[in-house]
């Protein structure tokens, strides 16, 4: 029972509690509904049960009860009469509900118990302590309660208000109430370790990247749409890559989800958009994301089997119409919901279509959504309509449907602006929804009703938390025979009908009682979860949007791609799993010591150096040497007598250099053991093949050293091995000379300077008259040689900025770093990717100069940007002024990475000229607020705004029908894109915030001679809702005593519309004494120049927007899909 010194921690209930009403034990019912809350679940059955003891004192230090049977199942309590936890002894009482024996239930067996356990009086059952739970009991869990039920003197004392003990006479009754529950979906109170959401459910989840579950929720609404999973599917991705591939990288979730039995993940989807690791973290609005997807989608179907496939399933037609009452008139424009048919191109396009949002605040249910949104409004009195040819008329004004998709994604709109607050707020009033409507009765009395409009629920999609963030989780009925799930990242569980309809309905909660909770989750009483959108099929054709999903469905090549990588997955999981079994060897050479270039006979574990590409074995380490070494020899294609292995070793002087060889007549001898004992527990075995010149003579004669020699090449200012030799210990170090010439074919006698490579940056030269072992040279030593050089050679060699010797060299060698110089901007395909090896002593210009020379560029023309060491991306710019070192261009690194990367761009001006000047690109707007052309600039940081704009004038046209001034402003837009910020000209260029986008503009000659009477104001464009703003703002003058509809002309001249383009636009008041909620004119003899204006005050275009550069709220960041 060591476990249940946990329990009070973990138990639901509630700590015993003080009676003041006493009802009697003996009553089960009045006692039960007194001490047991409604759960909200169905009971299964209810027992009670009593145990009477007596002489407590005397009782054992643990017993049970004998069992009762409840539900099915067989119970009895667990008493522990003087406790079962740490406190002193003889202090509580310690009481549990205990499960009878476990062990000879089924295995996974589990019950959900309601229970109060209870000590009360023998004689007066009004007199007892009480404490109750809830839990599910499992193998693992199979006793639940109360460790410190009561302290025993409080049992054995009169408490107030009674006049007897609960205990008395060392007489008490304990008794358990207990109601078993139904547990329809399974998972009641689960703690889900071990929870396999395949096999519950037949569904896996998606994993959260880290505030993903709005789009997880999504993903998997769209994925149990089967028709819209096929129609991804149809889309052609042969040839792409996912992380660049929307299609391609949806297709692969969707396949997993299909096949996989684990949580599947979704980074190679969100890289596919372009996103970075921090996008993951950011909670976007999960509309606007499948308005985003779908758009991306549409774009990838064209001229595809599937194109078509979005629009046929989520787009609906209604009328917008103003219908006169007392003549035969009527204004009406039919528009397309949930995506959009384009007005303009006749074309389907997501990112311009009507969402269908319904009111949830004042509206009981979805009946009362629907009703508020197609409610007629009455234009009469003040507000009568103009109708054309009719004048001013009473009217009714409203929206019917006309049909409606066969898929109904229906947005709730649970984030409302609050007047009060002057703030968005999150809208938790309780909206009920059913599991079928029938939607006739919204439809025009011309609406085709052949078959029946009636709609089955699909999914809830649900929002869990505040405005400021929260949870998203979705409710899903994946076909009209299967049951409901709910897929909450990367669980899918079984779910009741409650749990999708009432449990989120949101508003108060019935009956005071809180919706179920699991364990642990007892803060999430403190939040609010509620449907935020509801997915709806038309039943008549439910069978064509959820067909039964086919093997032939799968598109082949994906099916192949992604089983190879299973395949390849798993091999590499086994490998990691046996890790621990292996170790790896790496064999050096002659030939790998033939084209290394750098210390020692190859590079291991060099800061700034890749290491060298060895023959690499994994070996088992319970392999022999001889099993070993023979698989070694097979490799080489050499005989096993030819060759013998010797172990490299870290040497204090931290050089890894062959130690000995490794004995040929232990056959008991294993890889483990030599690593072990010869190699001091390296991570890997490191050994060098020395290949036997003689095998009738494999031992080598007494006092012999094997000694490495490389050549140091002033010519080629190259360093490389030419293999070994032996030489004998009291041998002269100028023996070596003859050999050497020999080797290298050269001149006998040409003289030659010897030098041992002792340690990174300690290269000495050696004494040629000195032994081997005055020397102390010892097996495996590094010896390098040069042809000596006379005194000229070695100046004209310094002249040019050569090495003359290997103590040179070998401090390059310390130095140098492997610099990968990468351009700039991804799309300059023209600009290559290339690596350089550069010494940390030279400076900028050094560095400069070798790159111009790769590009073939003008080193005063190329600019560098060092890169975070994470993920290359650009850091900080570095200054030619400046002339650091390599080493301090490239530190600190606090990651040390083999290579480091630095960005390049070619200029057209000199970097000198740039760093004294700014450069600026301003976009042209014109007479006609259209961005007609960009315009790039490079001017003195000391130049003014008024100068920047006299350059631009240089370059654009001005206009020429007189509307113009002939004068520029230039100007920023604000963050909420609803305003300029004009500059006045007299700004230093210098001190404008950097990054910055600029505009300019011809000022219109109406502003421009504008008079004291008239006002000049802000005018934006958006489409929909105010913080959708698209295009660039702008002023307009308004004048005094002029209609709307004098106004409406002025401002289409203004910006250059058609008149096919303008009548769909509509025009709203954006003003703060309304709370900058959009007031519409409808009115064309309105009068706007009679609405007081305030600085913050702007007019509105509403209208599509055909330029895809739509922003979103203030400094908020739009979700963009690039792939």
């Amino acid at each position: 029972m060591s476990d249940m010194e946990t329990l009070d921690e973990k138990v639901n209930g509630a700590p015993p509690m003080d009676i003041d009403e006493p009802v009697s034990v003996k009553d089960h019912d009045a006692f039960a509904a007194k001490h047991m809350p409604d759960l909200c679940q169905d009971v299964k059955e209810f027992r009670v049960f009593t145990w009477k003891l007596t002489g407590w004192k005397k009782l054992e230090k643990k017993l049970t009860s004998p069992e009762f049977e409840c539900g099915g199942h067989r119970w009895r309590i667990l008493l522990f009469p003087f406790g079962n936890s740490n406190a002193p002894p003889n202090d509580t009482v310690s009481v549990y509900l205990d499960y009878a024996d476990p062990k000879r239930a089924p295995e996974g067996w589990h019950a959900c118990a309601q229970f109060a356990l209870v000590i009360s009086n023998p004689h007066d059952p009004t007199i007892y302590t009480v404490s109750h739970a809830h839990h599910r009991f499992i193998a693992e869990e199979c006793d639940w309660g109360f460790t410190r039920f009561s302290e025993l003197r409080k049992l054995f004392t009169i408490q107030d208000g009674h006049n007897r003990p609960t205990i008395e006479d060392e007489c008490a009754d304990v008794s358990v109430f207990v109601r078993v529950l139904e547990d329809p979906t399974g998972v009641l109170w689960h703690n889900f370790v071990n929870y396999d959401s395949k096999k519950e459910t037949g569904y896996v989840g998606l994993k959260n990247q880290g505030a993903t579950c709005y789009m997880n929720s999504l993903l998997q609404s769209l994925y149990c749409t089967r028709y819209f999973r096929k129609a991804v599917y149809e889309i052609p991705t042969e040839e792409e890559r996912p992380t660049e591939s929307v299609a391609l990288a949806l297709q692969r979730v969707f396949y997993h989800l299909q096949t996989s039995d684990q949580p599947v993940g979704t980074t190679e989807l969100t890289k596919s958009f372009g996103w970075t690791s921090l996008d993951s973290f950011l909670q976007h609005d999960v509309q606007e994301f499948n308005r985003v997807l779908q758009d991306k989608l549409e774009s990838k179907m064209k001229d595809t089997t599937a194109e078509g496939a979005i629009a046929k399933l989520f787009v609906g037609k209604m009328k917008s119409y103003i219908k006169c009452v007392n003549v035969d008139f009527e204004s009406s424009r039919i528009e397309e919901f949930n995506g959009t048919f384009s007005q303009y191109t006749g074309s389907w396009h997501s990112s311009e279509f009507v969402d269908l949002q319904l009111n949830v605040k004042g509206m009981k249910n979805l009946y009362d959504s629907f009703r508020d949104y197609v409610a007629v409004e009455m234009l009469d009195g003040e507000n009568k309509y103009q109708a054309e040819g009719y004048g001013l008329q009473d009217a009714k004004k409203g929206i019917i449907f006309q049909s409606f998709p066969p898929v109904l994604h229906l947005q709730l709109k649970r984030f409302e602006y609050d007047v009060q607050r002057d703030a968005m707020v999150k809208i938790n009033d309780r909206h009920e929804f059913p599991f079928e409507i029938d939607l006739s009765e919204f439809l025009d009395e011309t609406a085709d009703r052949s078959q029946p409009w009636v709609y089955k629920l699909h999914g809830v999609l649900v929002h869990s938390g505040d405005l400021h963030g929260g949870h998203y989780f979705a409710c899903i009925k994946p076909d009209a025979s299967s049951r409901w799930l709910k897929f909450d990242d990367d669980r899918v569980t079984p779910v009741t009908d409650r749990e999708v309809l009432e449990e989120n309905y949101g508003g108060e909660v019935l009956n005071g009682v809180p919706p179920t909770l699991q364990r642990n989750q007892v803060r999430s009483m403190k939040r609010f979860s509620n449907a935020y959108m509801l997915v709806y099929i038309r039943e008549a054709v439910m069978e064509e949007v959820l067909p039964p999903f086919k093997e032939e469905d799968t598109p082949a090549h994906l099916k192949r791609r992604l089983d190879e990588e299973r395949l390849q997955f798993e091999a590499k999981r086994r490998e990691r799993e046996e890790q621990h079994l292996f170790l790896t060897a790496k064999v050096i050479t002659d030939e790998t010591f033939s084209h290394h270039e750098g210390f020692d006979l190859a590079s291991f574990d060099e800061k700034n150096w890749p290491p060298s590409e060895l023959p690499t074995f994994r070996v088992l380490k319970t392999e022999t040497y001889n099993v070993f070494k023979a698989r070694v020899a097979q490799h080489f294609n050499s005989p096993d007598n030819q060759i013998r292995l010797w172990v490299l070793v870290n040497r204090q002087n931290k050089t890894v250099r062959p130690d000995t060889h490794i004995p040929e007549n232990e056959p008991t001898l294993t890889v483990d053991v030599i690593r072990n004992n010869m190699a001091a527990r390296q991570t890997d075995l490191r050994l060098y093949l020395d290949v036997i010149p003689d095998p009738s003579k494999p031992e080598l004669p007494q006092g012999t050293i094997m000694v490495f020699l490389k050549h140091f090449d002033t010519s080629k200012q190259t360093l490389h091995g030419i293999g070994k030799c032996y030489a004998q210990r009291n041998a002269k170090i100028s023996d070596l000379v003859p050999t050497i010439n020999e080797r290298m074919r050269w001149t006998p006698g040409t003289p030659l300077k010897l030098y041992e490579e002792i340690k990174p940056g300690m290269i000495e030269l050696m004494k040629p008259k000195l032994t081997f072992s005055q020397s102390e040279i010892q097996d495996g030593d590094v010896i390098c040689f040069q042809v000596d050089l006379s005194e000229k050679e070695i100046h004209d060699l310094e002249m040019q900025g050569l090495y003359s010797n290997p103590v040179q060299f070998y401090d390059f060698l310390q130095n140098r770093v492997m610099i990968v110089f990468r351009p700039k901007s991804d799309s300059d395909h023209e600009s290559p990717e290339f690596n350089l090896v550069l010494s940390k002593k030279q400076t900028y210009t050094t560095m400069a100069a070798k790159v111009a020379e790769y590009l073939r560029h003008d080193p005063i023309k190329l600019r560098f940007i060092t890169t975070h060491a994470s993920n290359a991306s650009p850091k900080a710019i570095l200054k030619r002024s400046l002339n650091q070192s390599i080493a301090e261009i490239i530190s600190p690194s606090y990651t040390s990475p083999s290579t480091t990367v630095i960005l390049y761009e070619k200029l057209d001006v000199s970097i000198v000229e740039l760093e004294t000047k700014r450069s600026l690109k301003v976009i042209w707007t014109g007479i006609h607020n259209r961005e007609e052309s960009t315009h790039t600039f490079l001017l003195p940081k000391t130049s003014m705004v008024h100068e920047l704009a006299d350059h631009l004038s240089k370059q654009v046209t001005m206009s020429a029908n007189g509307q113009g001034s002939g004068k520029i402003r230039v100007f920023e837009v604000s963050k909420d894109g609803k305003t300029q910020k004009e500059f006045t000209g007299t700004e230093m260029i210098g001190n404008i915030p950097d990054p910055v986008e600029l505009y300019a503009e011809e000022i219109p000659l109406e502003e421009h001679y504008a008079d004291d009477a008239d006002k000049v104001i802000s005018v934006f464009h958006f489409s929909k809702e105010v913080q959708r703003t698209h295009g660039v703002p702008f002023k307009f003058v308004v004048k005094p005593g002029e209609r709307f509809a004098d106004t409406k002309k002025r401002l289409q001249a203004r910006i250059g519309a058609s008149d096919k383009d303008f009548a769909r636009f509509r025009f709203a008041l954006i003003q703060a004494v309304t709370f900058k909620q959009p007031s519409y004119i409808e009115d064309v003899d309105d009068n706007i120049y009679e609405h007081k204006f305030a600085p913050e005050d702007v007019l509105g275009l509403d209208h599509v927007d055909k330029s895809g550069k739509t922003r979103i709220g203030t400094g908020e960041k739009a979700i963009v899909i690039r792939g």
